[in-house]
């Protein structure tokens, strides 16, 4: 298991960030990837400090596909989560360490701020760190909506 001192965070505390990655490594069990075979796991904290699961689903059309990012956060919506995300974890059956894809970012991009950190590891519990402005630089957020005139 990784060392959760060796990372550099301000908001989520070593036992928090220990429990993400213990429940994304769970969770990543449940994976339903026939197609793939890549079986990737999430946990999402909160900013009331709840944390939320989620494994990807994968379907044989392809566009049904749902990464376990996604499902985290709709699971937290779902369950009435506070915004914004503290932390995000995703783990992956793979040997490299997978970041959250683009359309992942993009609907992350709603409910991270710049500094949410997000972790993302491999099979054999080695990470990688960044806050949600270096994995997204340029995030399409709400201030690009045009809001009509009533």
């Amino acid at each position: 298991m990784i060392d959760a001192k060796s990372f550099k965070f301000s908001e989520v505390k070593n036992a928090t960030l220990k429990s993400m990655i213990q429940n994304a490594y769970t969770v990543q069990k449940n994976a339903y990837a026939p197609y793939s075979k890549f079986s990737i796991g999430a946990s999402i904290l909160d900013s009331k400090g709840a944390i939320f699961t989620g494994c990807n689903v994968e379907n044989s059309s392809y566009g049904g596909t749902v990464c376990a990012e996604r499902v985290a956060i709709w699971k937290g919506v779902s369950e009435k989560m506070k915004l914004p995300l503290k932390a995000v974890v995703v783990v992956s059956s793979e040997k490299d360490q997978w970041p959250p894809c683009g359309l992942c970012r993009q609907v992350m991009a709603e409910f991270c701020t710049p500094q949410t950190v997000v972790f993302f590891g491999n099979n054999k519990k080695e990470f990688r760190q960044m806050t949600f402005a270096e994995l997204l630089p340029e995030a399409f957020s709400n201030k690009f909506v045009l809001h009509p005139q009533i």
